[in-house]
């Protein structure tokens, strides 16, 4: 059974140097542990999914550009995630506010080709199946 996900989980990016935290928007009201969960809507980049430090994606139009100044090295940048979608797989046993909740063996996908994982799901008391 998977975790159910809430503001203050803790995610990862395949080309990523840092974890970032995920943030709540959809939902303010239905608290786990006294904490916002999270729904598979609370996917966008900067408002609920911050920066993982520096990318090292050379699909990342800045970093392909300055690897290409530094003569092939390869010369990370600083990550704007550009997610394309909501979190998947999506599950239907658990919603809230009409939404399916995330839980943690969801992940999402940055336009960078950069894997979004949720490596901490902020809560340990609910599950979502």
């Amino acid at each position: 059974m998977a975790q159910a996900v809430v503001t203050g989980a803790t995610m990862t990016c395949s080309f990523g140097t840092t974890p970032s935290t995920l943030k709540a928007t959809t939902n303010l009201t239905v608290m786990m542990e006294g904490k916002p969960a999270c729904v598979i809507g609370d996917a966008k980049a900067v408002v609920n999914v911050g920066s993982f430090g520096m990318c090292s994606s050379l699909a990342n139009p800045q970093v392909a550009a300055a690897t290409a100044a530094a003569l092939g090295v390869l010369t990370p940048q600083p990550c704007v995630p550009a997610i394309t979608g909501a979190w998947i797989p999506a599950q239907t046993t658990v919603l809230v506010g009409g939404q399916p909740c995330l839980n943690q063996a969801c992940s999402c996908v940055c336009s960078y080709a950069g894997k979004i994982s949720i490596i901490n799901p902020g809560q340990v008391t609910v599950s979502t199946g």
